[in-house]
């Protein structure tokens, strides 16, 4: 399986970098997040599943470890994302994920690299944001910084989350909210709860 897997990966990056290289990008608030690069600060960028495929725009130079499922689809994601120059740690809600985010946030402490999280995922429900990014907010003292990627036109896939392709020649409208930290003394119940809703407005 891990042969195949390895086959399999080349042509999907392949086929990924030539859509992205037909697409236009706009970036709004890109210089809040080279600015806290540039000052050493780590960052969890988080975005929601179904507008994961423009995702290299975001990373840029950046160091990025994000967090991918441990199912085969997920294997063979990670492979392409490698590819791409992310790293990865395997786990997701259901099967690894406190270990995995464990992982994730010793290696950005380690490091000083960031993380993306699609905080919807692996299964939704659809734009409902769940706690592994303030989880690593708070254990790798990074900044929250929610991220909006809209490209136009789009095929939307028939899934749980309507994944979005962009149509090629399309583009891409990137949106960087302002950063900001949780509290790891108020991630109770209640400060949860108000972590979730700030992070789906934003």
């Amino acid at each position: 399986m891990r042969i195949s897997l390895v086959w399999a990966a080349a042509p999907f990056y392949y086929l990924y970098q030539a859509v992205c290289g037909t697409l236009r990008f706009h970036e709004r608030n890109r210089e809040s997040v080279d600015g806290l690069d540039r000052a050493g600060e780590r960052m969890v960028f988080c975005l929601w599943h179904d507008e994961l495929f423009p995702l290299m725009r975001v990373k840029r130079n950046l160091d990025i470890v994000t967090v991918v499922s441990p199912s085969r689809d997920g294997e063979l994601l990670a492979r392409v994302l490698e590819r791409l120059g992310l790293r990865t740690v395997r786990g997701s809600s259901t099967r690894g994920g406190m270990k995995a985010l464990l992982g994730a946030s010793r290696l950005m402490k380690r490091e000083g690299i960031h993380a993306c999280i699609t905080v919807d995922g692996p299964m939704g429900p659809r734009h409902k944001a769940k706690d592994g990014a303030f989880f690593l907010s708070a254990h790798a003292d990074a900044w929250i910084v929610p991220v909006r990627i809209l490209p136009r036109p789009v095929f939307h896939l028939p899934t749980w989350d309507r994944f979005k392709i962009p149509v090629p020649f399309g583009h891409v409208d990137i949106y960087f909210a302002s950063p900001w930290k949780v509290d790891p003394d108020k991630l109770d119940d209640s400060g949860l709860i108000s972590a979730r809703t700030r992070l789906e407005r934003e």
